[in-house]
């Protein structure tokens, strides 16, 4: 079936084109309406019958960034394969190569996105839209992140990104021109002096260069954290993707640097290509052996300019032994500032009874709650201002 250049694409053609196009923004690919008629004239001029074609139009027209291009062949395969006409249309016709791979880490976000109701009503979508600002968003403040779904965890990312992410400065030994500086630019004072014959004398400052203090997260991937280890991936990626000082470490039986895969734009991506790279995912914990290896090979790279640590796990070590307590105060000699996550916290009535936590607890600065959206809160609200080093302020309550 070809289609022709003067005819139109109209009739169920162009709605399965504008249905594609609403779920691709559901699915978060920002797609509008003239993007929709670029993709309907460009139909005009290749053959129907082909799905590659098909496919190779529509993503060039749809998709602008890389990050995008693999929620848009999952959702191309979901979508059409659903639509009794393109079924049709596209007897016998064979898959591409991308639709016989693995589905992309997306899938969840796209098969959530192609199952929302269709409506046209409005007052339904006001309604809806009241009921999120309002209700939903109050549970969500409090609800436990491994219950959330895939819009929740939505939700939740674009709560992250609006609150103000942690800038605390660190001031460093470094000067910089600064009009209203404490020290003397004795060089820039002389050469402007040599322009006037030394009549006119214009007095030239220096000013102390501020940084953002570093951010260093060391993660738990452990079986007892395995229903909270994305969520923290999604908080850390919205950090990584908000500061450039950010390193990001997992560890189970051993310790993997993710930084890079990290930095990826897309959420589902990074935390795809974080998870590709780990092969100790949801296994054993054994935090003294990862803190030595980090210790050993790391510290002195990322651990440098007052870097702050953020350590996220439960503390439940299979061997605890002195060695775990030497490793954590080496780690807390080392940084600027150590935060314990542990999502334990989250009930009222924890108590340090594991070998394991009480001998990590005497050597951080704050131990916190981090299993909800007012935990996330109140860690931002600390990164935010740094205390001088080695602030004991242990912060047991559960928000």
């Amino acid at each position: 079936m070809t289609a022709s250049t003067t005819t139109p694409v109209t009739g169920l053609i162009a709605d399965n084109v504008i249905g594609f196009a609403r779920a691709l923004r559901a699915a978060g690919i920002p797609v509008g309406p003239g993007a929709v008629i670029d993709a309907l004239k460009a139909l005009r001029l290749i053959e129907i019958g082909s799905r590659a074609d098909v496919f190779t139009t529509l993503e060039a027209i749809f998709v602008k960034r890389h990050e995008h291009a693999l929620i848009f062949a999952q959702a191309f395969d979901l979508f059409f394969r659903a639509a009794e006409d393109w079924k049709h249309m596209l007897d016998s016709v064979p898959l591409p190569e991308h639709a016989k791979k693995k589905p992309p880490p997306a899938s969840r976000r796209v098969q959530e996105a192609l199952s929302q109701p269709r409506t046209s009503e409005v007052p339904q979508a006001q309604e809806q839209d009241l009921k999120l600002s309002v209700s939903d968003k109050e549970v969500l403040q409090k609800k436990d992140f491994a219950q959330m779904s895939a819009a929740e965890i939505a939700e939740v990312t674009r709560a992250i990104a609006e609150m103000k992410l942690p800038q605390a400065e660190l001031r460093t030994r470094r000067y910089q021109p600064d009009p209203r500086g404490l020290r003397l630019d004795m060089r820039r004072t002389l050469r402007g002096s040599l322009r006037t014959g030394g009549d006119i004398i214009d007095i030239h400052r220096l000013g102390r260069i501020d940084k953002p203090a570093p951010i260093v997260a060391l993660l738990d991937i452990s079986g007892s954290m395995s229903e909270y280890t994305r969520l923290f991936l999604h908080f850390l990626h919205a950090i990584t993707d908000a500061r450039k000082r950010v390193s990001v470490f997992l560890f189970g039986t051993r310790l993997t640097n993710v930084t890079r895969a990290l930095r990826a734009r897309d959420p589902d991506e990074a935390l795809a290509s974080c998870s590709s790279t780990v092969e100790d995912w949801a296994g054993g914990t054994r935090i003294a052996t990862s803190l030595h290896t980090f210790n050993k090979l790391w510290g002195r790279r990322v651990l440098g300019q007052g870097a702050i640590v953020l350590l996220i796990s439960d503390g439940l070590e299979r061997e605890a032994d002195a060695k775990l307590a030497f490793e954590m105060d080496r780690l807390h000699r080392s940084c600027r500032r150590l935060i314990w996550l542990n999502p334990l916290l989250r009930y009222g009535g924890f108590e340090a009874k594991a070998q394991g936590i009480k001998m990590m607890l005497p050597h951080v600065d704050e131990f916190r709650p981090v299993h909800n959206l007012s935990s996330i809160q109140g860690l931002i609200e600390a990164l935010s201002s740094v205390p001088p080093p080695h602030h004991r302020s242990l912060i047991r309550s559960a928000a």
